[in-house]
């Protein structure tokens, strides 16, 4: 299944033209094996919401990444009952009778949401879910959002206040959409001459550094070299 015309994506980027700061995270890491989930507790998060092509699965599979099994049943273990996968693709209307959506449900063990906005735009739907699953309202100071992309991801985390948190490295560039690799080389480039530029992302009520930032594996493997 392939992600069609996402209208909520391009009206966001008129908007990051003129708000650039939406592009960058608050925090950067390789992959969900490094997020720190206990910092994150500690600094009033308590939901988790999770993009998944290319952060917790390869593009359009609904299987975890093997390699991520570990972290990923920490993450549950720590946020019990309060994840949520978000994808442009599964539980869209792209997704025919949101069957992708329910084996994907299946084989991670979360619920993924259903929504008639992509990202974006589709924060008070997630406010909306996560409400429910809580049994009371879910601030969005309080949640988290993962992905690997900035656009989408980031951008809909920092419009709607939430904690935005970028994983750089790409599980699997096969089967990915050659639109997808493309806007992530472009994304890339801007997030480097924006840092450089000194702009930094919206502050965030949990007080987390701006762009506090992990190695990536490649950095840590030649880190390791050195010493």
């Amino acid at each position: 299944m392939v992600q069609w015309f996402n209208a909520a994506g391009v009206r966001s980027v008129i908007e990051v033209v003129t708000r650039p700061r939406l592009l960058l995270p608050h925090m950067v890491v390789p992959d969900i094996r490094s997020l720190p989930l206990e910092v994150l507790q500690r600094r009033g998060i308590r939901f988790l919401v999770f993009d998944k092509d290319n952060c917790l699965t390869a593009p359009y599979s609904t299987h975890l990444h093997p390699p991520f099994a570990t972290a990923w049943l920490r993450c549950k273990t720590l946020f019990p009952g309060r994840i949520l996968v978000v994808s442009n693709s599964a539980g869209t209307k792209d997704d025919h009778a949101h069957s992708e959506a329910a084996a994907i449900e299946r084989a991670l063990g979360v619920p993924v949401l259903r929504h008639a906005v992509k990202k974006p735009g589709c924060a008070a739907e997630i406010l909306e879910k996560l409400g429910q699953m809580a049994c009371q309202a879910a601030g969005p100071g309080h949640i988290a959002v993962v992905g690997d992309r900035l656009a989408t991801d980031i951008v809909l985390a920092n419009k709607a206040h939430m904690l935005a948190i970028w994983t750089t490295e790409i599980i699997a560039r096969k089967g990915d959409s050659a639109v997808a690799a493309a806007l992530r080389q472009i994304e890339h480039r801007a997030y480097r001459v924006l840092r450089r530029a000194g702009i930094r992302a919206p502050p965030h009520e949990s007080g987390i550094p701006d762009c506090a930032a992990a190695p990536s594996q490649k950095e840590a493997k030649q880190k390791n070299k050195t010493k």
